[in-house]
């Protein structure tokens, strides 16, 4: 068969597997994620029926997928809003860190992995997934409820933190020096502050650059812009995701509505494919021996979660109910978890499938937390009633006889 035929045969039978299995997912009411990565690994390398031909073009659309993931993520926040948060937040995405990078960066030393990999695995087990908790949020009704700024304060921390997290592993995967790797952090956090001055002091006139009344015109603009800065980014050894995350803070409000919905049904596509490639580069056969590590790294990070979530809340403020509530929502993890271990696979290959399984359990927990965590720790932490005590006067006419 023709190469070109070939490629357009598994491409097509790919895209479409990929709608049929998002909108089951949509019908039982969980996240998609799991779905591709299962796609990935039935059809990958030790799969049912391994893809050649589109292997190639399936990798290029992964490092899009990650790209517009990151874009997207910048489009959502303003660069007021982020220094605002950074001022009033810090606490909270401090102890975020603390609770949920160390179960991953222990479990990979003890596992005998190294301390590079401890770097890679603490980021799996530290970020949660904005894309699956919003979901949840809008499905649960939530988005008006009280502790749902802090929520978002704790994925905005963790969004910002990922632009110096993810150069250092960058450096650290590639086997750069100390001094390297100082260079490359010293140049990370030079672009993003610069990007932030920027976006405050001059914000409108970029907008006003790239911005069109021209739908087909802005689409352009702004993914030719995204991609180009991801390329240079990545040149400089700082991370293409970060490029692409530094440009979407960069637009302004009225820009980044308009960049957003015209890129959302891109980004659905190529991050889609992302989660598919990830799949097909993970042997099956590997993941049996991860299970167990897997399983017990997901509940030790799904409590640490809550706890993180049911601290920020409680420095806040909330009530009771709503701690709880924002702990059980922080738990699942996803497409961040992914795109870091899709980058550390290379230097140590047992990642990606203990990485993959560990999503897996989490993106299918994590929803189910949101919903229950707080019902059941109510129930729990419930003080039973007191017992009644017997006010009925005692008739002192008649002594009480012994054996009477």
């Amino acid at each position: 068969m023709h190469n070109t035929t070939a490629l357009l045969i598994e491409l097509g039978a790919i895209i479409l597997a990929l709608g049929l299995l998002g909108r089951l997912a949509g019908r039982v009411g969980f996240s998609p994620i799991p779905l591709y990565l299962l796609a990935g690994l039935a059809f990958g390398h030790g799969g049912i029926l391994p893809l050649q031909a589109s292997e190639e073009f399936v990798a290029t659309g992964a490092e899009i997928g990650v790209i517009l993931l990151l874009l997207m993520l910048g489009l959502e926040y303003s660069a007021s809003s982020l220094v605002t948060t950074l001022k009033t937040q810090y606490p909270s995405g401090a102890v975020d860190f603390v609770l949920n990078a160390a179960p991953g960066a222990v479990a990979a030393l003890l596992l005998g992995w190294g301390p590079v990999a401890a770097v890679a695995l603490a980021g799996v087990t530290w970020i949660s997934s904005s894309g699956v908790i919003a979901k949840v949020l809008g499905d649960l009704g939530r988005t008006g409820n009280r502790e749902t700024p802090v929520v978002l304060c704790v994925l905005v921390m963790e969004d910002l933190a990922m632009a110096v997290y993810l150069p250092i592993l960058t450096a650290l995967l590639a086997g750069v020096s100390l001094a390297g790797g100082s260079v490359t952090l010293l140049i990370s956090l030079g672009t993003v502050g610069a990007v932030l001055y920027i976006a405050l002091r001059h914000g409108r006139i970029v907008s006003r650059a790239v911005s069109s009344d021209n739908a087909e015109m802005l689409l352009l603009v702004v993914l030719g812009l995204t991609l180009l800065v991801a390329g240079v980014a990545q040149h400089l050894q700082v991370s293409a995701a970060v490029g692409a995350f530094l440009v979407g803070i960069a637009l302004s409000e009225e820009v980044a509505e308009g960049a957003h919905g015209l890129l959302s049904p891109l980004r659905d596509l190529f991050a889609a494919v992302f989660f598919v490639f990830f799949g097909l580069h993970t042997d099956p056969a590997d993941i049996p021996p991860v299970l167990l590590p897997a399983l017990a790294l997901a509940v030790v990070t799904m409590l640490t979660k809550i706890a993180t979530g049911w601290w920020a809340a409680r420095r806040a403020g909330i009530p009771s109910k709503g701690r709880w509530r924002t702990g059980g929502t922080l738990v699942a993890r996803g497409e961040f978890s992914i795109v870091i271990a899709g980058l550390a696979v290379g230097t140590e290959p047992r990642i990606g499938p203990l990485a993959t399984a560990y999503v897996l359990i989490l993106v299918i927990l994590g929803p189910l937390t949101a919903r229950w965590t707080e019902p059941l720790a109510s129930r729990l932490t419930r003080r039973p009633p007191d017992k009644p005590q017997n006010t009925t006067p005692v008739d002192q006419s008649e002594p009480v006889r012994a054996g009477g």
